[in-house]
């Protein structure tokens, strides 16, 4: 038992010593006031964790002090002592909030295990908040990296759907963070001193799932040789995350069906159904309309896991958040890693802000991590890039070159193919918007007549061809 700073208030010094006497031998600090003015200044003033106090002290009422003490450090756990032992005495301290009470004379085994009780119950309490406050600290908005407007509607929407118990369904692409959405949602609900249960529906075949999701009896199929708790039961009371869930069997899907609607199942070889209370977040990075429509998924589930639909979008469309991402995962593995790395070339941050990084946020969060371990330097360039990130998205397939004359090759490839197809482009707009007037195309440009139609012949376009 860890040790505790303890107030003993009472008017008996004989009570106040042996009180002291006993609990030091435990390992805990004890100090002690003979009067309830003095106590209550004590309490106010000093950083206790318990307080043993006498229900009948000769200037204060006990019961006022507890009233006091239990408002203004809500954190400090009162033990009352009385030696005018009745039931009502007992049931009114323990409604003001006292922890518990001691009859006197009392043991000191008694004294000792009333502190122990109290003490542990405080930690507890105190771990338990401290444990909410990191998890929120970690879920919190602040740790999800994204100030894009979609993302923040996102944010908009998890804050109102959190604190009810409605079934959401979690739509996005791989890699966009779905269980870190969801994970968020519940660290902000009523639910978040109970258990977040996550499973990958993709990761088992439809049999396994079922035994997985509700349990089986013993004997019910080769195997089984005892009766298994199942996912619903050990998620009862908190949050289930289902993520790909369209890879549920019909069977499964009816099963599921009947959780949503009336809170109960039946374990795989079981005659009787079980009941739970689980608020589930189901996740797909497919289109269930679809599947619906096509026959594959039950159009009453969909209409019940739909209740309330978030969608995350792809990191390709949320462009402006890439740098902050980096940045993030960048100060992260170097923390972890213990390197110091300034950060990005603006060369290598345009390439990787460029790049359409199919696996999303996953892979972004992989390629930095790779990047942080090989990296020797302050700053890193496109040449890191390069080997640790394929970049045929960004380049459009082009190899880099290997010495001066494939550089100007490669560069002249460039312009002909990519700002030469513009160039026509530019300049078949103009003419149709003056419908083949050289001229009058030219100056809506801003160009002189003759460097005007010399373009034209280079890119083999004529007035008549352009009205046709």
């Amino acid at each position: 038992m860890e040790s505790a700073n303890i107030l003993v208030i009472d008017d008996e010094r004989v009570i106040c010593e042996g009180c002291r006497m006993s609990l030091s031998e435990k390992g805990h600090t004890v100090d002690i006031c003979m009067s309830g003015k003095a106590g209550l200044e004590a309490v106010m003033e000093g950083t206790y964790d318990l307080v043993l106090l006498d229900m009948k002290l000769p200037d204060l009422d006990g019961m006022d002090i507890l009233k006091t003490v239990r408002k203004t450090k809500p954190s400090v756990y009162v033990i009352v002592m009385t030696g005018y032992s009745t039931v009502q005495n007992a049931v009114e301290a323990m409604k003001i909030g006292a922890f518990d009470y001691l009859s006197k004379p009392f043991t000191e085994d008694e004294l000792v295990v009333a502190v122990d009780k109290a003490a542990e119950k405080k930690r507890l309490v105190e771990e338990n908040l401290y444990l909410r406050k990191e998890l929120l600290d970690r879920f919190s908005f602040n740790n999800i990296v994204g100030n894009n407007p979609k993302i923040l509607e996102v944010f908009a929407k998890i804050q109102k759907v959190a604190p009810m118990d409605t079934t959401v369904l979690i739509y996005g692409e791989s890699g966009t963070g779905k269980e870190l959405f969801a994970r968020a949602i519940h660290v902000h609900s009523r639910r978040a001193t109970r258990q977040f249960v996550a499973v990958d529906c993709n990761t088992f075949s439809p049999t396994l799932l079922e035994s997985e999701l509700f349990g089986h009896v013993k004997g019910a199929f080769t195997g089984a040789l005892q009766n298994k708790q199942g996912i619903f039961e050990a998620a009862n009371g908190g949050t289930l995350f289902m993520d790909d869930v369209t890879n549920l069997s019909m069977e499964i899907q009816g099963k599921l069906l009947r959780v949503l609607e009336l809170g109960e199942y039946k374990p795989v070889g079981a005659d009787q159904f079980k009941r739970t209370d689980v608020r589930i977040i189901a996740a797909t990075n497919r289109d269930l309309k679809a599947m619906v429509d096509d026959g594959s998924f039950r159009e009453d589930l969909f209409y019940r896991l739909n209740v309330f639909p978030i969608y995350l979008p792809p990191l390709r469309k949320r462009k402006d958040d890439i740098p902050k991402l980096l940045y993030y995962f960048l100060r992260r593995f170097c923390r972890k890693m213990g390197k110091r790395i300034q950060g990005f070339s603006d060369d290598a941050l345009e390439l990787l802000v460029n790049y359409h990084w199919p696996g999303n946020v996953r892979q972004l969060k992989n390629v930095v991590e790779r990047l942080v371990i090989m990296s020797d330097g302050n700053t890193m360039d496109s040449l890191d890039l390069m080997e640790y990130l394929p970049m045929k998205g960004t380049l459009g397939g082009v190899s880099i070159p290997e010495n001066i004359e494939e550089l100007n090759a490669l560069k002249k490839k460039l312009l002909e193919d990519y700002f030469g197809r513009i160039q026509k482009a530019f300049l078949l707009k103009a003419l149709k918007a003056c419908d083949g007037n050289i001229t009058r195309a030219a100056e809506r440009v801003g160009m002189k007549r003759p460097n005007f139609h010399s373009l034209m012949k280079r890119h083999n376009l004529t007035a008549k061809r352009t009205r046709a």
